[in-house]
């Protein structure tokens, strides 16, 4: 049977993704009533520009006091889609403190403090759900913290970030530049005017922190996610993948050491086979890949951002925590039980391409082959082109810790032969 008191829903943000939660919630009205077993309601709107029209969203909802709106003690839910750390942290653990659950769709603000706001929706017996926060529509975080529950998650590979992947399948089909991919990715509204928090990785970032915490039952920081940005990739990083048989995605890498006693979160440029799924991914959609004991590998794909489609993660979260509050329970919460450490970028072994600018004469490549073999790095294929005094020497390492490339590296800097290095990338997905 159907409760007739309906459940009192405050949105916070009525941008591009809050305005499609409002929009579905009155279109869909019906469906989620029967879904959740009660009606929702929306009974309040927080913006900072009041006076701009919003279609099918009634004037006496909207205010510019979102802490008034979430001290009201009569809500059930609270829906946080502002964006940034302050005052979104502010509003959501007073939203906790006055009766309300939350759905969120901050990455940035679940990444620094998920702990703490974890601990506040515990400590008030109240639901935090985040679907929303990575990876747009595709269910990502309810599989890894409820389907694979029973599971042993080793490894989390993913495009997390539909501008980046724009940019370099642009680079990639077309031959453009780096500038010229984002010029378009600009004038398409795949990046924002200032792309800085996407091309830079701080965006997929915040996400394998998400990531890397609900896969590894650890809790893993913003700052523990070693971060690198792809402005540096050039035309001629997509030359030398073709020639190997790669292409070149943003990757966010969450792994579990072989021995299980540690874990790392990284985010980075990479080359990965064209056989590998995750080549495939075009566009501005995103793909997950994880690799679990039993389950064994799973592959999650779909609109990555906008605002229809995240709305879409935001509405399965408001459907889930609205049966909770019927039912008188809540949800998951933050599983940290493992508290595994997070081990420093120096440990992470892969593989490597470099390029090299050298001298075109006899024994370079003797000289290059040294100063890997001292710092205890396996040289798996080499090419070497040139002409007229100079040459382009490429080497492709077998696996090696990032340390020992990095001491590599300085040491190659220093031959009297090596002009310069061109390039450096990761070869992951092997």
């Amino acid at each position: 049977m159907m409760r007739t008191r309906p459940l009192k829903v405050a949105l916070l943000g009525c941008g591009v993704v809050g305005s499609e939660v409002a929009r579905i919630m009155t279109t869909h009205a019906d469906d989620l009533a029967a879904r959740i077993g009660a009606p929702v309601e929306l009974a309040g709107v927080a913006v900072r520009r009041p006076d701009r029209v919003r279609e099918g969203i009634p004037a006496g909802l909207i205010t510019t006091d979102a802490t008034a709106l979430v001290k009201r003690g009569d809500l059930d839910v609270v829906v946080e889609v502002i964006g940034g750390i302050e005052p979104a942290r502010s509003l959501i653990a007073t939203a906790f403190e006055h009766g309300a659950s939350v759905v969120s769709a901050n990455k940035a603000l679940l990444a620094q403090d998920g702990a703490a706001l974890h601990a506040a929706a515990e400590e008030h017996g109240k639901d935090l759900y985040y679907e929303a926060a990575v990876a747009g529509a595709i269910p990502l975080i309810r599989p890894l913290r409820e389907s694979l529950a029973g599971d042993k998650v080793n490894r989390v590979l993913g495009i997390v970030n539909g501008t980046t992947n724009f940019i370099l399948d642009k680079m990639d089909t077309t031959g453009a530049g780096y500038q010229e991919a984002l010029d378009e990715a600009t004038a398409l509204g795949y990046a924002e005017a200032d792309p800085t928090a996407d091309v830079e990785g701080f965006d997929a970032a915040a996400k394998a922190a998400i990531l890397a915490g609900i896969a590894f039952h650890t809790r893993v920081r913003l700052d523990d996610v070693y971060r690198e940005g792809m402005t540096e990739v050039t035309a001629a990083d997509f030359a030398s993948a073709k020639e190997m048989g790669c292409t070149i995605k943003l990757l966010a890498i969450c792994e579990r050491a072989a021995d299980g006693a540690s874990v790392t979160a990284r985010v980075h440029p990479a080359m990965i086979p064209l056989t590998h799924p995750l080549a495939s991914v075009r566009g501005a959609y995103n793909a997950v890949f994880v690799e679990s004991d039993a389950a064994g590998q799973l592959m999650f794909y779909g609109p990555g951002a906008g605002g229809a489609p995240t709305a879409s993660a935001v509405l399965g979260d408001l459907v889930a925590v609205c049966r909770n509050r019927l039912n008188g329970a809540t949800g998951p919460g933050e599983s940290a039980y493992a508290a595994l450490p997070v081990s420093p970028m120096g440990e992470v072994v892969t593989r490597y391409h470099i390029s090299l600018d050298v001298a075109d004469k006899p024994g370079v490549l003797a000289q290059v082959a040294t100063v890997f073999a001292e710092h205890g790095v396996s040289i798996d294929t080499v090419r070497q082109q040139g002409k007229d005094g100079e040459a382009s020497l490429v080497v492709v390492t077998h696996r090696a810790s990032d340390a020992a490339l990095v001491g590599t590296v300085e040491a190659l800097r220093n031959l009297d032969t090596v002009r310069g290095v061109a390039s450096i990338m990761r070869v992951e997905g092997e």
